[in-house]
């Protein structure tokens, strides 16, 4: 799914796989596809092409080739949407049997009503956070301690991206997680000093080749990894969902927010999505 945020289209993504194809004669390797494109929708689409292709053509799956761990079966978040706190409580209780739910927030002057009331209504879940860069530092001290109190994992960037310097001076009593803020040329080493994890999103990274050295990137540098995605397909989904085995936390119920899904697609239930050896993606 081509980003808004960095003033993607889908006709301009669609333009830039037409030019990779007529560039090409012959199978395309991962590094000509990340000198020839730039990190993003249509990058990501060729380079998950290109892994499949290969699982098929060399019999094995990309888990194999790629030397990551195999699939499982994983929890995924289950995302609430911004709307006024009585309404997003409803939305959770319809959905306290999920294991894990994401909370959208950025309304700062009623965020903390509804994280309590969320809270409320779903006692047992755990429960994440993404405030889409909709707070200032005053906010996000002000509603830190009580997300801290409702339990919550993680904070998703609290700040704009560019104005998230001044986290390396402050203690969060619920981890940060960076995800506008990990785009460009910002580096890991620079991330690890305002936050606690990363948001990798395929899409935005631009293919699971990229994905997998930021994921052990992220690692090294002692940060946690959070897979994430974009309303997408199962189709979309599945290359993310091998990095799952990585990850602390994973946000791939993009299929759940579409009026329909492809055949054969994922089987996400309850909040995990089920692991299963079909044609879609990934295979020999």
């Amino acid at each position: 799914m081509p980003y808004p945020r960095y003033g993607e289209t889908i006709a301009q993504s669609v333009e830039e796989v037409r030019k990779a194809a007529r560039t090409f004669a012959q199978p395309m390797r991962h590094s000509d596809l990340e000198q020839l494109m730039p990190a993003g929708a249509a990058r990501n689409a060729l380079d998950c092409a290109l892994w499949d292709w290969k699982a098929k053509k060399f019999g094995q799956s990309v888990s194999s080739l790629a030397s990551l761990p195999p699939l499982a079966d994983v929890i995924t978040a289950f995302t609430i949407s911004l709307d006024r706190s009585d309404i997003m409580a409803q939305q959770a209780a319809k959905a306290a049997h999920m294991p894990l739910l994401k909370i959208k927030l950025g309304d700062a002057p009623h965020d903390a009503e509804r994280m309590r009331a969320i809270h409320e209504a779903a006692p047992k879940a755990r429960l994440i956070v993404d405030a889409n860069e909709g707070w200032t530092f005053d906010t996000l001290q002000e509603l830190a301690p009580t997300a801290a109190a409702c339990g919550v994992e993680l904070i998703e960037q609290p700040l704009r991206a560019g104005e998230d310097g001044i986290l390396e001076s402050y203690y969060a009593p619920v981890p940060l997680c960076a995800d506008e803020s990990f785009h460009g040329t910002i580096s890991i080493a620079t991330l690890a000093k305002r936050y606690s994890a990363v948001n990798i999103k395929l899409d935005k990274i631009g293919g699971l080749s990229a994905a997998i050295r930021q994921c052990r990137a992220v690692q090294s540098a002692g940060m946690d990894i959070f897979i994430g995605c974009m309303v997408g397909s199962s189709l979309a989904m599945m290359p993310a969902l091998h990095l799952a085995p990585l990850a602390r936390w994973v946000d791939l119920d993009g299929p759940l927010l579409l009026a329909k899904d492809r055949a054969n697609g994922l089987t996400i239930k309850d909040g995990v999505i089920k692991v299963s050896r079909s044609g879609l993606w990934g295979f020999p």
